[in-house]
């Protein structure tokens, strides 16, 4: 009896708290005087942003199938070999499905999204299909790429350690460490920026101090440091 008595409080609770947000996005925001609509997802800078990062990661995903319709001529021909195919998969499709993904709070559910993207793609490269039985780290030997999500991690960790490099006073640090106030709603909490980023951290088993050494930080997330005698660039 306790048990049921807990459950309705609970869902009474959600149901209030969702009229209340009901309530507060049909009235708007105000600031300085002008209202302002509250919207879930709006573009901003050719990208989609949401409140959970959903609606970014369908918008990329979208995007990158529209590049790769552009050149599947190329992609799905027999002609060229499978590891330059993959090439121009990674310069040309893959940088737009990861487009601004250095933010993203990014779910479990988001990344299985664009893994199953992308081994459409992959497969329709290869020429296989499901019934051909071929694991995906079969796949991606063929063509030459790593795991998307595998990209993900490293690209939001890059930029967690350009921030990290910056002096404490700059606005982009500062935004990193905002706490937004308010109620907090019932159930799990959102997945947040910095809670992906200490989950990426503690999957590679290093630490936020570890990202003041530049070299050091660029080894622990698997990106190879550039030769400065190639690049022309001074040690």
């Amino acid at each position: 009896m306790f048990d049921v008595i807990t459950k309705w409080c609970s869902f009474r609770a959600f149901q209030h708290q969702e009229q209340r947000l009901l309530e507060e996005r049909e009235a708007g925001l105000e600031v300085c005087g002008d209202t302002y609509e509250v919207v879930e997802s709006f573009y901003y800078l050719g990208d989609m942003l949401g409140a959970e990062g959903g609606a970014a990661v369908t918008s990329r995903v979208r995007s990158g199938w529209k590049k790769f319709r552009e050149l599947a001529p190329f992609l799905t021909s027999k002609a060229p070999p499978l590891k330059m195919k993959g090439q121009v998969y990674t310069a040309c499709v893959r940088s737009s499905m990861v487009y601004g993904c250095e933010t993203w709070p990014t779910r479990v559910g988001h990344i299985q999204q664009m893994e199953r993207a992308e081994m459409r793609m992959i497969r329709w490269m290869c020429g296989v299909s499901l019934a051909d039985r071929l694991s995906s780290e079969e796949l991606r030997r063929r063509v030459g790429v790593e795991g998307i999500g595998i990209v993900l991690r490293r690209h939001r960790l890059r930029w967690f350690g350009h921030v990290e490099r910056k002096e404490d006073v700059n606005w982009v640090k500062r935004c990193t460490n905002v706490i937004v106030g308010g109620p907090t709603p019932v159930g799990r909490p959102r997945k947040t920026w910095q809670s992906s980023v200490s989950d990426d951290m503690r999957l590679l088993g290093v630490n936020a101090r570890d990202a003041t050494d530049r070299a050091k930080w660029r080894r622990a997330i698997g990106r190879k440091q550039a030769n400065p005698e190639q690049t022309g660039q001074r040690p």
